[in-house]
């Protein structure tokens, strides 16, 4: 498929239609109206990630059609970027191209922004970083108030931190996450945001004790963490375990447990299976769970977890793909059923769409 066109014009009727994609492939289970989440249709976007195309003096942002990867298109801007990155874009161009340090055999420029506005740019090289390039790049950070990260083969030079702090409100509160370089965070800031307010709205009135899987950073752990008693969090990424754990302290959220562990793992653990060595401190006879909250990678639930989903009052799961979602929602359909949905527009002028529901256990 060519390149997306953003053209706000568009951007309805782009919408309506993946929305009505997902309501048609759910109509089996009979899915409840979704609210419907919109994203901005310009500057959206808190991660880019551009190669760079060496013509002679210059140096361009490019990117590549899918159906000719070899093509490069030269791009001057960037309409989905937010601000921030959208301004630093051609800032950084015209330093790169003034400095033969920065410049040379640079391959790759990374963004990544907050919505609180700070600003981190890791440039990748194909040589050795040296002493000059360090300088150089201790210079451009100073000059743009930016974050910069260099990055070769078995190399990392960090200019400032590897890591920014996001901060925005929601429900009344002021949510703080500390983002690492190279892990996982949510792209569209406005849509997580709105993503979050929903998966709060459907745990008010829960009860009991939360389970979450693939909890990531803590992004909706922070969120959930106040309307239920206790939460026990898993996730295999040591940075994001790192970064969730410093999360939970500066949210001053003392309810919520972390553990290192995939989900085949804690399902076998919660089954009454072997003795995990990092569960030792965690007393799960104590726990009330009543809500499993997932948020999977794209291939969704492996068959341990759809097992352990099956022994939960309500299922809360939030899918970057609507068609692993639909083959996890019909291994549950005898035992649960879709009290409520909903679709978020995480990624504008594609056919992606990020989906949530919540499932309720049927009545005997």
């Amino acid at each position: 498929m060519p390149l997306p066109s953003f053209n706000p014009a568009d951007y309805e009727s782009q919408l309506v239609a993946k929305v009505a994609r997902f309501k048609q492939d759910f109509a089996p289970f009979g899915l409840p109206e979704p609210d419907v989440f919109r994203s901005a249709p310009l500057h959206y976007r808190l991660r880019a990630e551009f190669r760079m195309w060496h013509m002679g003096p210059r140096v361009d942002y490019a990117m590549f059609d899918p159906a000719e990867p070899k093509v490069p298109v030269v791009i001057d801007d960037f309409p989905p970027a937010c601000e921030p990155i959208a301004r630093a874009m051609p800032v950084l161009r015209e330093r790169l191209m003034a400095s033969e340090a920065l410049k040379r055999k640079i391959f790759q420029v990374d963004f990544l922004a907050t919505l609180s506005g700070e600003l981190m740019i890791c440039l990748v090289y194909h040589r050795p970083l040296d002493a000059a390039w360090e300088a150089a790049a201790t210079e451009l950070a100073a000059d743009m108030g930016v974050q910069v990260i260099g990055r070769s083969r078995k190399q990392k030079i960090v200019i400032g931190r590897d890591w920014l702090l996001e901060s925005f409100e929601l429900d009344g509160r002021t949510l703080r996450y500390k983002q690492i370089e190279g892990s996982f965070t949510q792209p569209n800031g406005g849509v997580n945001r709105q993503m979050l307010g929903w998966a709060c709205a459907q745990a008010r009135g829960l009860g009991g004790d939360l389970l979450e899987l693939y909890c990531g950073n803590g992004n909706f752990t922070i969120a959930l963490a106040p309307h239920f008693g206790r939460v026990l969090a898993t996730e295999v990424s040591k940075s994001s375990v790192h970064a969730a754990h410093y999360n939970l302290e500066a949210n001053a959220i003392d309810t919520v447990a972390m553990v290192r562990m995939s989900s085949d793992e804690i399902s076998d653990a919660l089954a009454g299976g072997r003795e995990y060595r990092r569960m030792k401190d965690v007393d799960l006879a104590g726990y009330n769970f009543t809500t499993l909250f997932l948020d999977p990678p794209r291939s969704g639930l492996d068959a341990p977890t759809v097992a352990l989903a099956r022994g939960f009052d309500n299922i809360l799961y939030i899918s970057c793909n609507p068609e692993s979602l639909r083959d996890n929602v019909a291994a549950l359909q005898d035992s649960h059923a879709i009290a409520a949905s909903a679709a978020f527009d995480q990624f504008p002028y594609t056919h992606h769409l990020e989906c949530g529901v919540l499932l309720k256990k049927r009545s005997a």
